[in-house]
């Protein structure tokens, strides 16, 4: 009987270098070999490379829930990264495995084609032998999970006391973003950095600098389950675009997006998309340009630039207003032309444009049209 093989492939790094198909087919020699995307942001990164037929991409689940699910149909399990440095990739694995709560027969691919790359056997009882001959194939060492858990609890882990946690972040770098569960809320000032909590609320950041903004639209968030991210939400340089044609109909289908940390996928069947803040628009326009579909979006300067390159579609519009008036702007349009609606239907994409224009005019502000957010 063949060898069930269940990939787990995490970000766009591991797909954008290629290394995620090459490692596919060398598994492929061992057994069956299933894969399915864990966590969101690598699902650009594998429609540009077209590997939709070999990477399941149809569900939003988080790596933790990707490796339960294959858990049930495998023999053992290869989870795919390629973190920015040894310690975040060793990082990741040891936190999703903690997330999984359970035995599984999990073996971690990091950083494969770098000089620091390694392999992670992660559950003792895997089968060494088969280890060993992947590993002898990818020409990458072998790393006991002992070894990784005493690095990464060194280097992180978190101390609770009554309703207060303090939270280390480890591989930090100045400037980046941090993102907890997909929203930014702050930045890093330092090559260390604490966030800390008190009743479900950040409350102070040691090495790094709160946003306000996204705190409030963060809400309440237990840190020690927290998803905490930094830097770019993907780096790739030279990334060519797949473009996939979207037919338009006579009715077209316009649909608004709020300062959300969403699923930007589930609009790729919409005609048109009113987006509202900075980052917001970058990544709607981005995704949303694979599908050939366009987007009008209300910004006010206040970009904290989560991927390195921004593509937009040639009817898309974004109007940068007075710092503050996006969030105004945006609930007006929300309420007079969507009616409080997700949706609406219209006959003429230009009279739209121009009555958001006119909305924008009737607060008696400036603005202007940005041709492109990201200006090296």
């Amino acid at each position: 009987m063949s060898l069930k093989i269940g990939v787990i492939v995490h970000g766009p790094g591991i797909i954008d270098t290629g290394e995620a198909k090459r490692i596919i087919d060398i598994l492929s020699n061992y057994g069956i070999v299933s894969c399915r995307l864990g966590g969101t942001m690598g699902r650009t990164a594998v429609i540009d490379a077209n590997l939709e037929d070999i990477i399941n991409i149809e569900d939003k689940l988080l790596p933790s829930q990707s490796i339960k699910l294959l858990s049930k149909d495998n023999d053992i399990l290869f989870l795919l990264n390629y973190g920015k440095s040894t310690i975040t990739g060793h990082t990741f694995g040891y936190k999703v495995l903690n997330n999984v709560n359970e035995k599984v027969n999990l073996v971690q691919i990091e950083r494969p084609g770098e000089s620091d790359g390694t392999i992670i056997q992660w559950n003792e009882h895997s089968d060494i032998t088969l280890i060993k001959s992947i590993a002898n194939d990818l020409k990458l060492p072998i790393t006991s999970f002992n070894e990784v858990t005493k690095l990464v609890e060194d280097l992180t882990g978190f101390n609770k006391e009554n309703n207060r946690i303090e939270r280390k972040v480890a591989g930090v770098s100045p400037d980046e973003n941090i993102m907890l569960n997909g929203t930014i809320v702050g930045k890093v000032t330092s090559n260390n950095l604490v966030i800390i909590s008190e009743n479900n609320r950040i409350i102070e950041m040691k090495g790094g600098i709160i946003k306000q903004h996204g705190l409030d639209k963060l809400g309440d968030v237990d840190l020690s389950k927290a998803i905490i991210k930094t830097g770019l939400l993907r780096k790739s340089e030279n990334i060519i675009p797949r473009i996939i044609t979207h037919e338009r109909k006579d009715k077209l289908k316009v649909m608004f997006l709020d300062h959300a940390a969403e699923d930007i996928y589930k609009y790729k069947d919409s005609d048109l998309l009113v987006t509202i803040g900075d980052d917001t628009t970058l990544l709607s326009s981005d995704i949303l340009y694979r599908f050939s579909i366009p987007i009008i979006g209300i910004t006010d300067g206040d970009l904290d630039k989560v991927v390195l390159e921004g593509f937009k579609h040639e009817d898309s519009i974004i109007i940068q207003v007075e710092s503050g008036y996006d969030d105004i702007v945006g609930n007006i349009i929300h309420e007079t032309l969507f009616k409080s609606e997700d949706y609406l239907i219209i006959d003429d994409m230009h009279e739209f444009k121009e009555s958001i224009i006119n909305i924008i005019n009737t607060q008696k502000i400036s603005y202007k049209f940005v041709d492109k957010q990201l200006v090296d």
